[in-house]
């Protein structure tokens, strides 16, 4: 496999989906999708055998050595099929930003685009904002594709602009939708003293007790007591979740018996911003540069958006569990 002098990872994965660097024995797949798809994308005639040859012994190859190559490909795989390619394009290095392409095998267009494009976008801002450092993605789609747009907004991206009339489509001008998301600042530090009252409040906040396998209020006091044990704990390391400088959010690792218990809290005010994945992402990282204790998390079977938050960052369903009498499914994290 080839891979970019660019980029320090050849893979990234989400599950049992990853993008790997464009592999040369999908061209044709692709020459394919695009000629059937052509009329969403800025193709001008169907490609043939010759002109799929030389693009990739002639532009994509010479890719991967440069220092700053103005498109970044990547083949979708499901396994070790690949269903998909894609990229980061029309790069510029200088004000940091890349339009996102996309495209899925013509069979899964009609059922499974949304699914797999949520699940590509998140791949994708892998490569360009924790890798790259990007500051801006945008997308630039012909307004053929409304579908598009709903995933698009849901993964956090705004609809930026609207090119009126600006593509000709069977002799008809049709609009050109603009959408982007920027690289907000996601930063953890650690809990001090003065984070008591912050998190007691998100303690006790109506949709944490729901979650919690302990739904009781929790009284000043014994929170109180308890912050004040924790902070000195060795067998526990407490993050503040910060966003663009706020804090956003608490992610908590306890150590009990051999295994790492990690746990997640978001400020109310925070939430729908797809913050806990990436949140949970960086503490792991941190923390399994310093033990290699298994990482674990318990989750009620019923908080669906908890369990996709983890399953995002890298956790895998392990087992059913019971904590306090309540059904829950044991998640683990698998390491890089």
């Amino acid at each position: 496999m080839d891979s970019y002098k660019i980029l320090n990872n050849r893979i990234y994965t989400e599950g049992i989906y990853s993008l790997v660097p464009i592999r040369m024995e999908d061209r044709f797949d692709i020459m394919r999708w695009r000629n059937e798809q052509i009329y969403h994308l800025r193709q001008s005639k169907p490609l043939t055998t010759e002109d799929q040859d030389n693009y990739f012994t002639n532009v994509i190859s010479k890719l991967f050595d440069q220092e700053q190559p103005d498109q970044i490909l990547f083949s979708y795989l499901e396994g070790e099929k690949c269903i998909g390619y894609g990229g980061l394009v029309h790069i510029n290095w200088i004000d940091k930003n890349a339009e996102v392409s996309f495209i899925i095998d013509t069979r899964r267009e009609k059922e499974e685009f949304n699914k797999h494009w949520s699940i590509y976008l998140d791949l994708i801002e892998k490569v360009a904002f924790t890798e790259l450092k990007f500051h801006k993605l945008f997308t630039y789609a012909f307004d053929l594709r409304p579908h598009l747009y709903e995933v698009l907004e849901d993964c956090g991206y705004i609809k930026e602009a609207v090119l009126k009339e600006h593509c000709l489509f069977n002799d008809e001008f049709k609009d050109v939708v603009i959408h982007s998301i920027i690289n907000d600042q996601l930063t953890l530090r650690k809990i001090q003293r003065e984070d008591k009252n912050l998190i007691f409040e998100w303690a006790n906040e109506e949709q944490t007790r729901f979650n919690s396998f302990n739904s009781n209020e929790i009284p000043y006091n014994n929170h109180s007591a308890w912050f004040d044990k924790k902070l000195i704990d060795k067998n526990a390391c407490y993050y503040i979740c910060e966003f663009n400088g706020e804090p956003a959010g608490l992610v908590r690792f306890d150590i009990k018996e051999d295994k790492l218990i990690i746990g997640i809290t978001i400020d109310k005010k925070q939430r729908g911003k797809r913050l806990s994945s990436k949140f949970l992402s960086k503490a792991c990282e941190i923390v399994t540069d310093q033990t290699q204790l298994p990482i674990i998390a318990y989750i009620k079977k019923e908080n669906f958006p908890s369990i996709k938050s983890f399953e995002k960052a890298g956790f895998i369903y392990n087992t059913n569990i019971k904590i306090n009498d309540i059904d829950a499914y044991e998640y683990k994290y698998k390491r890089k």
